[in-house]
């Protein structure tokens, strides 16, 4: 965890200040004007003494915004000008006050209230701008209200390119306000491969071939009610059919040129692509790894408890009851484990990945008897705890990466007739083994991993010299 600086605080609290200036100084203004009426001229006195409070309040907010322009969050040549218009505001209201105590002609007065009027109004603008967005006020009068698809419908999804149709907008959409051109939260920019590819100051967002290592994905994920969550909870949120999008691009290498068909798609992938694309059939657009039968409403009380121990529970579609719960931020207690089966009729996706669940949490998976997808990825989970679910008959998709199970352990899910995809990259797996368990889930695809990508010659490689002997 970083610390802030002492100058960094201060910055921050440039939001709270800057309005009681402003405040101060528009009464100002508008006592001075009203004074043009002899019947308001008993307001004159309190008028210099406004002027001074507010000016000062300025300066104050002034040096507070210089010190919060440094974190270069924001657009610097909008920051030059919203910071200078603001030093103007200082500089003119005190300059105010010192005329009043040398009796300047109330002509002058008037017309520098006016003056300031404008320049508080611009500097407000200008200030809005950097925080929400050049066409924060515009795109009220826009019809792209929160609940507009963030991905324009798409005549032949397929054909469409991945990165200019559906993930760049997507981005637009949801995320260039705070990591944009004109703001850079985080010193994050999205706006542009290089810059996604660059990451924040935390380090790399995006990790391609690898969602659950993407900081981009993990932060979606996060309860809303996380500080850390993104977007913003006040901000219109992705669908799950976003998210999984994303997921899906990401895991796929994150590639900026390739169109979605020259892409690896499962059956569920290919569903979530076809949600966007114009005229698909209701029908279709259901995904492919989910039950036809549609089921209640799960309850309401046992969603909040989940969700209240930092599960990430939604819909595995905007349109469904059926569940998607992922334990990214969250312990995979007992406790916790057993608060899943009151959700077992509607959970069909449960994310375990990178947690602590050990063979006695099997025993609660277990229990999900209509469990579709289960990600057991780099958990301490064994052949004794592989063996309790051989008996879930929905289970279509197992992830075992980087646990210690056995390619004994693995036949144990034999009777699962439904099963499409095992993953055992970095497993205990021996590498004899392979063959055995390619005949033995002979309709399965079995994934191993290991890839070997060839060195081309146009690719740049690093010339070492031998080692001085």
């Amino acid at each position: 965890m970083t610390l802030l600086s002492i100058p960094d605080l201060i910055g921050r609290f440039h939001p709270i200040l800057v309005h009681l200036p402003i405040g101060i100084l528009l009464l100002g203004c508008l006592f001075q004007l009203l004074t043009i009426n002899a019947k308001f001229s008993g307001l004159k006195p309190a008028v210099p003494l406004i002027y001074l409070l507010g000016g000062l309040g300025a300066v104050f907010s002034s040096v507070s915004g210089y010190l919060l322009s440094q974190s270069g969050d924001y657009d610097s040549n909008m920051v030059g000008i919203h910071q200078w218009l603001g030093i103007s505001v200082s500089v003119i209201s005190l300059s105010v006050y010192s005329m009043y105590k040398k009796q300047a002609k109330e002509v002058t007065l008037n017309l520098i209230a006016v003056v300031l009027i404008i320049l508080i109004t611009v500097t407000g603008h200008y200030g809005g701008s950097l925080t929400h967005g050049s066409d924060y006020i515009s795109s009220a009068l826009k019809d792209e209200g929160k609940g507009k698809a963030a991905i324009p419908p798409i005549a032949n999804v397929q054909q469409a390119m991945t990165y200019t149709h559906m993930i760049q907008p997507l981005l637009q959409n949801r995320c260039y306000s705070c990591h944009g051109a004109e703001k850079q939260k985080g010193k994050l920019r999205l706006d542009g491969k290089d810059f996604i590819l660059k990451g924040g100051e935390d380090g790399k967002t995006l990790v391609p071939g690898s969602a659950e290592e993407s900081e981009l994905i993990k932060r979606l994920l996060l309860p809303p009610s996380n500080e850390d969550h993104m977007p913003p909870k006040e901000k219109p949120q992705l669908t799950a059919e976003e998210i999984a999008l994303l997921e899906w691009w990401v895991k796929q290498g994150a590639d900026f040129n390739k169109k979605v068909a020259d892409m690896k798609q499962s059956e569920q992938e290919k569903a979530v692509l076809l949600s966007f694309q114009t005229g698909a059939a209701k029908k279709e657009n259901k995904l492919a790894d989910i039950p036809e039968k549609e089921v209640g409403q799960a309850d309401a009380a046992a969603v909040d408890k989940l969700k209240q121990a930092g599960v990430v529970v939604i819909p595995v579609l905007s349109s469904s009851n059926y569940l998607s719960a992922s334990f990214v931020t969250a312990k995979a207690s007992a406790d916790v484990l057993k608060l899943l089966e009151p959700l077992k009729k509607q959970l069909v996706w449960l994310n375990l990945a990178n947690t602590a669940l050990d063979d006695k949490g099997m025993l609660e998976v277990a229990k999900l008897d209509n469990l579709i997808r289960l990600n057991l990825s780099r958990t301490p989970v064994t052949d004794k705890g592989l063996a309790l679910i051989s008996k879930v008959n929905s289970l279509q998709y197992v992830n075992l990466v980087g646990t210690k199970v056995t390619a004994t352990g693995v036949e144990q899910l034999k009777p699962l007739k439904g099963l499409n995809s095992i993953y055992l990259y970095q497993t205990a797996v021996a590498k004899d083994d392979e063959a055995k368990l390619k005949k033995v889930f002979a309709k399965v695809n079995l994934d191993f991993g290991g890839y070997v990508v060839p060195t081309l010659e146009k690719d740049t490689t690093e010339v070492k010299p031998p080692a001085a002997k």
